[in-house]
């Protein structure tokens, strides 16, 4: 990954622009990318891209909202994971169809503790273990 952490703001939208893939992630992780670049790099057309978006903890709430919904489970997976995703996106993201997805709001220390309880009882026992890693998990789910 490309250092850009003392890029300006007016370069790392030149080079949100870039045609190469890595470059346009390297602004969309960075913790230096603004907000208006942010949103810009949550429509592109590389899932990678997208990812980075997802994972940046200074992505808007609004754009997290609307890559929860992506077609990438790799997109969803990062939404899950990220600190500043409100709790209703975990929620909603806890019964999504892919099994890393279930496994990252599981992980996630602000998914709340009536989330967990139902992943305990997941289909797939790696959402389950997961749940040991969250700070919320109960006792009493954890010896269930």
């Amino acid at each position: 990954m490309y250092n850009l952490d003392k890029v300006s703001s007016k370069k790392l939208e030149k080079l949100s622009t870039n045609k190469d893939w890595y470059i346009r992630f390297s602004v969309a992780i960075n913790k230096s990318t603004p907000a208006n670049l942010l949103v810009k790099l949550s429509t592109d057309e590389d899932y990678l891209v997208r990812e980075a978006v997802a994972l940046n903890c200074h992505t808007p709430v609004d754009v997290l909202v609307n890559l929860s919904t992506d077609e990438s489970s790799e997109v969803r997976y990062y939404i899950a994971k990220n600190p500043n995703i409100p709790v209703d996106l975990l929620v909603n993201l806890s019964t999504d169809e892919d099994t890393d997805v279930r496994l990252a709001v599981a992980e996630n220390p602000n998914t709340p503790s009536d989330v967990l309880i139902k992943l305990s009882t997941d289909e797939h026992c790696r959402v389950q273990w997961s749940i040991a890693e969250n700070p919320n998990a109960l006792v009493d789910v954890l010896t269930d």
